[in-house]
């Protein structure tokens, strides 16, 4: 592992604190549905785009608002919302295409996101497109994707699928996320960066130093971990590696679960868990970047966003992509 740096010497840290912040007055405007907290905003704030955010949750609304150029609007979207003009559409639809006993509804399931994402494409008539995904679309549920793409593809767009890994593009984590693009011709994907931020990069000093309060496991949890990792085979222990990218943070590891949460052991064999700002580190949240909430709260959003910087790298292929058009229109 590479030497710990102090946050000041720290390239990764110093990176997403300076480019990773909203510029203004961008001729481009994105309308990004089941916005989160703002990961994606910011990466294409950053970009130099306008983002306006549409999200339910008071919590990611209120953190939304508090760290972008615009103000996240709380609504519960459906399938009859109007949606303002924008020359790109973003989002995370929620993806739950399968009801209760196995009936695969698809499109017609009330609880899905996707319809309203492809009836906002078919009002608004984006000049381009993007929605992200879990990996799963591309595998067990490609059924669906195949669903999906049908309906966005008699719109007239050329569609573009790809699995991406994030730690590809700077971020400390080997999170995947399934990325499709919805364009008029010649997008181009952002190239990958060939070395590796590690986790210890990524938390710098804070491995050093105790947070206040921190949470320790107690004996009771060692022991059902040691039970769990041994009856799951599992060869390489569940704790962060400071010398690798992070696995990847979910709600559930790192708001709960004993058996897989994220975890720091520290020299003395004790283990505690990652406080919200490491866990905001490993997802390439500035520092500056204020989650509002309870602790559960933020790290359900940090575990559901989009990392930043990994939406940055794409946010400037698309703001490439319209400025080619727009030159090419001249």
């Amino acid at each position: 592992m590479k030497e710990i740096q102090t946050d000041l010497e720290n390239e990764y840290i110093n990176k997403i604190n300076t480019i990773l912040r909203p510029k203004n007055n961008s001729k481009y405007t994105v309308l990004d549905l089941f916005a989160g907290c703002g990961g994606t905003a910011l990466g294409f704030e950053a970009a130099g785009f306008n983002t306006h955010g549409i999200e339910m949750n008071e919590d990611c609304c209120d953190t939304y608002s508090t760290n972008v150029n615009k103000i996240c609007k709380k609504e519960v979207l459906i399938i009859d919302s109007e949606f303002p003009q924008a020359d790109v559409v973003i989002g995370g639809p929620p993806c739950q295409p399968f009801s209760v006993r196995g009936k695969q509804k698809g499109l017609t399931d009330s609880r899905d996101g996707f319809p309203i994402f492809i009836k906002a494409i078919e009002k608004i008539r984006p000049k381009i497109w993007m929605f992200e995904n879990v990996r799963g679309l591309l595998y067990r549920n490609k059924w669906y994707l195949d669903e999906i793409l049908k309906k966005l593809e008699s719109l007239e767009y050329i569609i573009e699928v790809k699995l991406l890994k994030v730690s590809d593009f700077g971020v400390p984590q080997n999170r995947e996320r399934v990325i499709v693009v919805g364009h008029k011709g010649n997008f181009k994907w952002p190239k990958e960066i060939t070395e590796k931020v590690t986790a210890g990069e990524a938390l710098g000093s804070m491995v050093l130093d105790l947070p206040d309060n921190p949470k320790f496991l107690t004996k009771k949890m060692d022991e059902y971990i040691a039970r769990y990792e041994a009856a799951s085979k599992c060869k390489v222990p569940r704790d962060l590696h400071l010398d690798r990218p992070a696995r990847t943070l979910t709600c559930r590891n790192l708001a709960g679960s004993t058996s897989d949460m994220h975890r720091i052991k520290l020299p003395n064999g004790k283990r505690r868990r990652l406080t919200v700002r490491e866990a905001a580190r490993l997802q390439s949240f500035p520092d500056w970047f204020e989650f509002k909430g309870n602790e559960t709260s933020k790290f359900n959003q940090i575990g559901n966003a989009v990392p930043p910087l990994f939406s940055y790298y794409l946010a400037k292929e698309i703001f490439n992509y319209l400025e080619n058009e727009e030159n090419n229109d001249v």
